[in-house]
């Protein structure tokens, strides 16, 4: 059994640049931004690209399925060869993908450029990585929780930006300001943030990253595209049955290779299993209120219950979310040194729970509104900011990129499945208002129902998760070949010392 211990490497611990952590954490709101800027304009994508509602989805379908594969390939990619390298190669390509897609109005073309910008989502990992190999100790617990937040500090922020940008200016200038955001993000990270001298050992598993590739696509594609294609039809079953046999057999060759893409022995470790199947819970539970708050402010007050506000109003009505996530990032790091993650991501579902409850009920008026976002964006804020911290603690400093790139998809399977199964309860409890399906306050409280529930299964699993004892950051895991670098140098110390006396 591998013993617990810190990365003294002096070099890169003791005189960190200050500026590592916010640049980092500017990088994943960069990546989140690209996500979040074509919700505004989702409704009108049909005319825009002259195109079926159908085939429009594609827009969005196609960067979930690319950022889902990317992510942990990346990662791996990333102990191999390094982080900084990595996370400055995914912003690349997003920049090259935004502005594919800000030169085009055709679907195929934008499609290809979304593909693109979805790899960018392997920077939140890489950049937990690059904390957990650059900085002190006593920072580290706060820099990832900042880090893992800043997806939706990002998500939130852009909501009225982008709300802004579309209702007064062509919706192309979206995509050259997600791709000015990636080049400053570069240039930053270049100027700022050392690479790591963390390498795993081995080589990069080709076969294992297409049989993994292959995988989540037969996974996630039904499960974006199944109200489209129906849920019972051939095509549906017949690719979630697919996915099954592909990941099983993925599964089986990966526990035979040396150097595998995703270690399945330290991902079947308790600590790590638990924490990212309470991943999956908690991005179904942050997806949910992305969904219901904007609409809800945006249908006519003639429906009854629609709130009639704008679309940038509504977008500032939602930002919140995101502000009250980046600001917990601080109090997740007291309240995690003094009580532990463990308890951090219990008390973080505990609030999510709390705002979807109250939620139920506050749904008449725009404040009510802003009151539940803040009060969800605190609770998720917690819940995510513990994620890394409980990945970190147990797996080796090699393996960091990777094992957080895969917690980072069980966090996009998460609001994958929420966006489908919301998306069929809005849709199969709408009114048919002059042939537009409107949703009712019916669908939405039965969205905010569903998320309760899926928080209760996360704070069940969490629950089980082991205990640690509090410290001043997470205790990091130690490699097997750096436990042998360790009792060698113990050895060397002390025969050194042992010389001394005899002289």
């Amino acid at each position: 059994m591998p013993r617990t211990t810190t990365d003294d490497r002096p070099t890169a611990r003791t005189n960190p640049n200050p500026a590592v952590v916010p640049v980092l954490a500017f990088a994943g709101i960069a990546v989140a931004v690209m996500q979040t800027l074509l919700v505004p304009v989702i409704k009108d994508l049909p005319q825009l690209l002259d195109t079926a509602p159908s085939n429009a989805t594609w827009v969005l379908t196609s960067t979930l399925l690319s950022g889902a594969v990317a992510t942990p390939i990346m990662g791996r990619l990333g102990d191999l060869y390094g982080k900084r390298r990595m996370l400055v190669a995914s912003l690349a390509v997003m920049v090259v993908g935004a502005l594919v897609s800000a030169v085009t109005s055709d679907l195929l073309t934008m499609i290809v450029g979304r593909t693109l910008q979805g790899f960018a989502m392997g920077a939140i990992p890489l950049g937990i990585g690059l904390m957990r190999d650059t900085l002190p100790r006593e920072r580290l617990g706060s820099a990832m929780a900042l880090m893992s937040s800043s997806i939706g500090v990002g998500g939130g922020l852009a909501l009225p930006g982008a709300a802004l940008v579309a209702q007064h200016t062509d919706w192309h200038v979206l995509f050259y300001g997600a791709a000015g955001l990636g080049v400053l993000s570069i240039a930053l990270t270049l100027l700022a943030v050392p690479e790591s001298p963390v390498r795993a050992s081995g080589g990069f598993d080709l076969p294992g990253a297409l049989g993994l590739s292959a995988g989540l696509v037969l996974l996630l594609l039904p499960v974006t595209k199944g109200s489209d294609w129906g849920w019972s039809s051939p095509l549906t079953l017949g690719m979630f049955v697919a996915a099954v046999v592909v990941l099983v057999l993925w599964g089986l060759m990966e526990l035979r290779r040396k150097a595998p893409l995703v270690d399945l022995r330290t991902t079947a470790r308790r600590e790590v299993l638990l924490t990212n199947l309470a991943s999956i819970m908690v991005g179904v539970s942050f997806y949910v209120v992305s969904l219901v708050l904007p609409q809800l402010l945006q249908l006519p007050a003639t429906t009854g219950y629609g709130l009639g506000q704008s679309m940038v109003v509504a977008g500032l009505c939602v930002a919140p979310l995101g502000l009250t996530m980046m600001f917990t990032a601080p109090l997740y790091a007291r309240l995690s040194a003094r009580y532990g993650p463990r308890t951090t991501l219990l008390t973080g579902l505990l609030v999510i729970a709390i705002g979807y409850g109250g939620g139920l009920g506050l749904m008449s008026a725009a404040w009510q509104t802003v009151v539940t976002s803040v009060v969800l964006g605190a609770g998720i804020g917690l819940a995510y900011s513990s994620l890394p911290a409980l990945i970190v603690s147990a797996v080796p400093a090699s393996e960091t990129g990777a094992a957080n790139g895969l917690n980072t998809l069980m966090r996009s399977i998460g609001t994958s499945v929420s966006s489908a199964v919301v998306g069929m309860v809005l849709a199969s409890t709408a009114n048919d208002v002059g042939g537009v399906a409107v949703p009712t306050m019916h669908g939405f409280r039965v969205s905010f129902a569903i998320a309760t529930a899926a928080v209760a299964v996360g704070l069940l699993l969490a629950f089980f998760l082991p205990r640690t004892r509090p410290s001043a950051g997470p205790q990091l895991r130690a490699s097997s070949e750096e436990d042998a670098n360790l009792a060698r140098a113990t050895e060397a110390t002390e025969a050194a010392e042992a010389t001394a006396r005899v002289r």
